[in-house]
């Protein structure tokens, strides 16, 4: 070695003491794990011997950047020898190689373990899977980058580069991966906590339980903290090639790669080290119940409880899986409920052998993931075809009869579970205005012709067909509406952290996979959230619901793009301002995850598929009737999906003219931003008017208003310019808000068991966005300019009147979506109730209402005399 180099200061000495440290940690534990699997359970699984794998990669990886740290890495180029580059550079490519591998081996030993946890969840079995492709995958395909970054691979090594050789910057190599990284982390944090929050335990016991599994939480700080070094590294490297005079063929010597990646290094250690660490605690607690068994159990505390119901499945698979001798097998030709209560006492079962880490995982709570949804008791009890109720179930001599149907629920007890829905509306609001505004930067700054800004807006309604098809049909009819909440959310934030690389590489087909991904994930929220807003509570005021919540969603796609003009972007419109929203985007996704875990704990109703046919029931039969030999709901539903259609991609015609239409017809001196935040405020605000329109007017007549509304407006704006022309422009946006909602809701009426499948119809119609505005836009660049296209507008908007006409001109389809109460659905056809009557039966939400019992009594009389 160089001595005259030895003494110069850098971050080496850190990094290889931090490195050396965190690998020391990470070994013990894997020691420790293995002496509590070998010694005390007598049992070694394919995910120790993974997590062996996972070790020695790990130790490889960590001795490189070690290895390095004797050879310059954390110094300036300029104080590196040249004869240490060589070395150096080695040592770069082998960490660079090791790195992925050493994390794929992690993550698939904790994901093999995860499927020993459960031999019944056929829920949890297959997302566990569907993880351990996705990280297997991803990594080999990571692996196989790092390994080919130089073409020829040999001039990796070579100082300097070589002109003919082409290298990816290895940094933004890691920066690419890092959506994947932390998506993995936590789909593993999270996977088994619904299984585990829903065993019954003592409270201590559970409480370490899910502690023991939340250690994966560490990793993924590690992993954000070291996406920072990687960010702060990938802005100092991009810095650093603008200054040079435009070689792009310069070296990692050129951009002192050796000082601004030797952090970003040292992270990238610690997070694999951690991960190790973390993926052995849970294997621990056989070491620990052995030696320090008071961490785990109170004094007092049995091994077992008994109960009044079998052991699950589930329980006997975690048994079979751990060796707990606390769970006997039972013999052929034994009572498996006498066997059950013959539970052994605590002295037999600690004398019964060496105790498996799962050995307390006994007895789990009787509602896991359901295979399918049971309709409630209070369904049972209000049709004729189930005039004879199921017996109750008891647990411990507390009843445990299920939960009331969202549909059978009054006004106030409709209250909270429209209200916690409507906060997603808020969210989806908020966060969709953020997508636009990004995407108008990123525009910017990345030079798109106007196709490509064109081809962007669409890939997010593309999505909009492809998620209810694609995912929320499924979920919504396996798992039920709250399942689709976290199902949507979690999508959404896949798409929202591969904003990332979009950004870092300023990646067009990137960005149109992003705007795909955020549109299927809100298409599945949107494919549960709005029939669940419209069938909860009394039917007769299901439009009003939605549109209230949908102005609650209008008001944050008004508060987002203020925010963000004014928080995340700067007049300079160059890489690194794109690349700062990065942060506010992962705050964004690691929101969206938390929410869509704290949306699987929301106590919210469900409907089955039976009980939607019988609250669509009616004494007139109106939803059976047909024309011709179709059926009318059909021919409503039909309808619905044209206007919707129709009606968002007019919408977005207008939309996306609006910034050509200022700057050409009205003033390019003004405001923009500000106008467009006038027209959503406008758009809000009809949402709450048309809702209390409601109460006095029949949904299809404001449907023909409104829509009359937008084509007349839309057309002034073609004719006028100026302030009298923005005017017109900004009334469009008044008349176009209330309109989704009243389709939506009249779309839904005597559905009964198809009403799932009629919102997944409704809401892939929303894909409509994708269609006209390429049309309008093409017209307006091609020399008929923003006026000529709002002809695109209006002529759709009429298109989507064909809803409301074709409603209000035949009786049949009238009697279906004019909204009926309970009370006159079970009198005589020609019995109707005042609309004052109708809005202070709205207005009386606070008024204590009638038992459970008396409120559903109505409906039993209603099938009784049905019946008779």
């Amino acid at each position: 070695m160089d001595t005259g180099h030895s003494n110069i200061e850098g971050r080496g000495p850190a990094v290889l003491s931090v490195s050396s440290i965190i690998l020391a940690i990470a070994t013990l534990f894997v020691i420790f794990r293995m002496i509590s699997r070998g010694a005390i359970v007598k049992r070694i699984s394919p995910d120790d011997y993974l997590m062996l794998v996972a070790w020695l990669l790990t130790f490889g990886m960590t001795f490189a950047v070690c290895w390095g740290t004797r050879y310059g890495l954390g110094r300036h180029e300029v104080d590196v020898p040249d004869a240490w580059q060589s070395t150096l550079k080695k040592a770069d490519y082998a960490f660079s190689v090791l790195y992925n591998p050493a994390l794929m081996a992690t993550k698939t030993s904790i994901l093999m373990f995860y499927l020993t946890l459960s031999q019944t969840n056929r829920t949890f079995r297959w997302a566990t899977i569907a993880t351990l492709v996705v990280v297997n995958a991803g990594g080999l395909a990571l692996t196989f980058l790092n390994i080919f970054q130089c073409r020829p691979v040999g001039a990796v090594f070579a100082t300097p580069l070589p002109d003919s050789a082409k290298c990816t910057d290895i940094v933004i190599i890691y920066l690419t991966s890092a959506p994947l990284n932390i998506i993995t982390d936590l789909a593993i944090l999270f996977l088994p906590m619904p299984i585990l929050t829903g065993m019954r335990l003592p409270k201590k016991q559970k409480i370490i339980l899910i502690i023991t599994f939340s250690f994966g939480i560490f990793v993924a700080a590690v992993d954000v903290v070291r996406i920072a070094y990687l960010q702060e590294a990938s802005q100092t490297r991009l810095a650093e090639i603008q200054s040079e005079s435009g070689d792009s063929g310069s070296s990692t010597q050129d951009t002192d790669f050796s000082w601004y990646a030797s952090l970003s290094f040292m992270w990238s250690v610690l997070e694999v080290n951690v991960g190790v660490c973390c993926a052995c605690v849970p294997a621990l607690k056989p070491l620990v119940s052995r030696f320090i068994p008071q961490m785990l159990r109170d004094r007092g505390d049995v091994t077992e409880k008994s109960g009044t119901f079998s052991l699950r499945d589930q329980t006997a698979d975690m048994a079979n899986a751990h060796r707990i001798p606390s769970v006997i097998s039972i013999p052929d030709g034994v009572d498996a409920d006498a066997h059950t209560h013959a539970s052994p006492s605590r002295e037999q079962a600690e004398d019964d052998g060496p105790m498996g880490m799962m050995d307390f995982l006994t007895t789990p709570e009787m509602s896991e993931f359901p295979s399918r949804l049971d309709r409630t008791q209070t369904a049972l009890t209000n049709t004729t075809r189930h005039t004879a109720p199921d017996s109750p179930a008891f647990f411990d001599f507390v009843n445990m009869q299920g939960k009331k149907s969202m549909l059978h629920m009054t006004n106030r007890e409709s209250v909270f579970p429209i209200s916690m829905v409507t906060i997603l509306f808020f969210i989806w609001g908020f966060e969709y205005g953020l997508l636009d505004v990004l995407n108008q930067q990123f525009q910017r700054v990345s030079h798109m012709t106007a196709g490509q800004t064109t081809s962007i807006h669409s890939a997010y309604f593309i999505g909009y067909f492809l998620g209810p098809w694609l995912v929320g049909n499924w979920a919504l009819h396996h798992w039920g509406f709250k399942a689709c909440y976290s199902v949507g959310l979690s999508i959404y934030a896949c798409g929202t952290l591969i904003f990332w690389p979009s950004a870092v590489l300023t990646s067009y087909p990137a960005y149109l996979i992003t705007n795909i991904i955020v549109g299927i994930g809100l298409s599945v929220l949107e494919t549960s959230a709005n029939p669940f807003i419209a069938l909860c509570g009394p039917p007769e005021y299901a439009e009003i619901r939605l549109n209230l919540s949908q102005g609650v969603q209008a008001i944050g796609t008004v508060v987002a793009p203020l925010i963000a003009n004014r928080a995340f972007f700067r007049e300079n419109l160059n890489a690194p301002s794109l690349v700062s929203t990065q942060y506010a985007y992962l705050g964004i996704a690691l929101f969206t995850i938390a929410l869509a875990v704290a949306y699987h704990y929301v106590p919210l109703p469900e409907a089955t598929q039976d009980e939607l046919e019988d609250a669509a029931e009616r004494l007139d039969s109106a939803h059976k009737a047909s024309l011709g030999r179709v059926p009318v709901i059909w021919v409503i539903l039909s309808l619905a999906a044209l206007s919707q259609f129709c009606y968002v991609g007019a919408q977005e015609v207008v939309g996306t003219t609006f910034s050509g239409y200022m700057a050409e017809v009205v003033s390019p001196d003004w405001n923009e931003a500000n106008f467009n935040a006038v027209g959503h405020t406008l758009f809000a605000l009809s949402r709450f008017i048309a809702a209390g329109l409601n109460l006095f007017i029949k949904p299809r007549y404001l449907l023909l208003a409104f829509y009359i509304g937008t084509i007349l407006f839309s057309a002034l704006a073609m004719h006028l310019s100026g302030k009298t022309g923005l005017t017109m422009l900004l009334l469009t946006y008044f008349f176009e808000g209330p309109l989704f909602a009243l389709i939506f809701a009249q779309g839904l009426r005597g559905m009964g068991r198809h009403t799932k499948f009629a919102s997944v119809v409704i809401t892939s119609a929303i894909s409509g966005g994708a269609v006209f505005s390429p049309i309008s836009n093409h017209l307006a660049l091609n020399g008929k300019g923003p006026q000529y296209a709002l002809i695109v507008a209006a002529v759709v908007f009429g298109f989507g009147t064909l809803m409301p006409i074709g409603l209000s001109a035949s009786p049949a389809l009238a009697r279906v979506v004019d909204p009926v109460s309970s009370k006159e659905a079970s009198e005589r056809p020609s019995s109707t109730s005042s609309r004052a009557s109708r809005a202070l039966s709205f207005l009386n939400i606070g008024k204590k209402e009638q038992p459970d019992g008396e409120a559903s009594g109505s409906v039993e009389f209603r099938e009784r005399k049905a019946s008779a």
